[in-house]
């Protein structure tokens, strides 16, 4: 039987050795929190360049400062691997790991299942395992403990505690952390909440305790799928809008005058990021096997989806007033990144710009200073290696497309130097001659 007892003993004392696998946008900043308060941190990763950046101390996020891993190197609190072997030297195991979507839409469960079996034959009695992978309910109890208890020859929830706490993080933003993020914390049995809870709450400002791993679970899909809802929302709204003329930035700023009953969202080319476009499909995924069609969640996807082809041929349209055919046109792409102020091209919608506007016969180009070349990615692999324009040549390009809203970037360069300006952010003033919202 495990020792809470002296589990939780272990953690008051800062004595707790945590290993947080997945070095990646979620696992470094929380790795980063423990070592803040003391404790002593395994960064596990399967990436050789990222274990060596680290262990130099060295940061490859550009939201995440080079000095808090340098500091924390040489405060002995942080150290990274890919010797999967050392699991067996943590007293807790925090798996952060992509939870991506397959061709058909299906949920890519593969990362969590790799993860699990490679740790499996190193977890020990008296281990506190942790998911924070966004994932459907059931995925902690139904496809992770098994391969756990399987490998490892000791039983979840008597020999060692699982939970399961989803990551909310919000790369670069300004009013909230990991720190002071509540974080939600389901486990598989009391104990594992009572020891999951206790450890989170040495760096996190609070925990909300639910009943189970699978409502946790569906924590984090409900905050993903009332974005993704109200996005839709907004994204069909501003086609109806400006059918009839009207902008619908205005009426949302007009609207957010009321101090009840209303929550501000914004329309954009298309939905990015590690979490709303991917997590609504998730639950529609696994309410399949229960007999229910999610409607509402997957006519949501349909639209955000929908939006990039919507730009393309908004795009179409205008460059036809001006006599100009977008065949043939050079288009530059304004942003990168899935939103602005950070260096993450997670799922971005200018990725599928490009590829919308290079399929309609355009010549295509981007600007990002946040992303100098285009990294290798899963789904447009192909774009890999092409290199963000300089400024100088802006003057090149026939229109400009605003994907993505950095705030240090003087937007009305491309206005003055483009003959058309799709602008999809309200980066903008809609007066000027040649700006059309999108």
């Amino acid at each position: 039987m495990a020792d809470l007892n002296n589990f939780l003993k272990k953690i008051d004392l800062k004595q707790t050795r945590v290993g947080v696998v997945g070095m990646g946008y979620v696992g470094l900043p929380l790795a980063l929190e423990f070592c803040k308060k003391g404790f002593h941190v395994i960064g596990f990763d399967i990436d050789n360049e990222k274990v060596t950046r680290l262990n130099n101390g060295e940061s490859y996020i550009k939201h995440i400062p080079a000095e808090a891993i340098a500091a924390a190197r040489r405060e002995g609190h942080f150290e990274s691997t890919t010797d999967f072997s050392l699991i067996s030297s943590a007293d807790a195991i925090l798996i952060c790991v992509p939870t991506p979507l397959g061709k058909h839409m299906e949920p890519d469960l593969s990362y969590i299942e790799s993860t699990s079996r490679s740790i499996a034959p190193f977890i020990r009695a008296d281990q506190l395992v942790s998911l924070e992978s966004t994932t459907y309910p059931g995925t902690t109890e139904e496809e992770m403990i098994p391969i756990l208890e399987k490998g490892s020859g000791i039983k979840a929830g008597t020999d060692f505690w699982v939970a399961f706490s989803p990551e909310r993080e919000d790369p670069n933003n300004k009013d909230y952390a990991t720190a002071t993020i509540p974080k939600v914390v389901g486990g598989f049995t009391p104990d594992c909440l009572k020891a999951a809870c206790a450890l989170y709450d040495q760096i996190i400002i609070r925990t909300v305790p639910v009943s189970s791993c699978a409502a946790a679970e569906a924590t984090k899909l409900l905050e993903n799928i009332f974005r993704s809802v109200n996005i839709a929302l907004m994204n069909e709204l501003k086609v109806v809008f400006s059918k009839m003329g009207i902008d619908v930035w205005e009426v949302i700023e007009a609207a957010k005058s009321k101090p009840f009953g209303y929550m501000p969202f914004y329309p954009g080319p298309g939905l990015g990021g590690h979490c709303i476009p991917i997590d609504p499909f998730y639950l529609t995924w696994k309410a399949r096997e229960f007999g229910i069609a999610t409607r509402f969640i997957e006519l949501a996807g349909e639209i955000n989806t929908a939006m990039p082809a919507y730009v393309v041929d908004e795009t179409m349209k205008a460059l036809s007033n001006l006599r100009m055919a977008l065949n043939g046109a050079k288009v530059l792409v304004v942003g990168l990144a899935y939103k602005g102020d950070v260096d993450d091209m997670r799922e971005s919608p200018s990725l599928r710009l490009i590829e919308l506007f290079e399929a309609a016969g355009a010549g295509v180009g981007y600007y990002d200073p946040y992303i100098p070349v285009i990294p290798p990615s899963r789904e447009h692999g192909h774009l890999s290696g092409r290199k963000s324009i300089a400024l100088s040549e802006v003057g090149q390009f026939d229109v400009a497309v605003i994907s993505t809203k950095h705030s240090d970037v003087d937007h009305s360069v491309f206005a003055e130097k483009c003959r058309l300006v799709m602008d999809t952010r309200n980066a903008l003033a809609r007066n000027l001659p040649n700006v059309c919202k999108a």
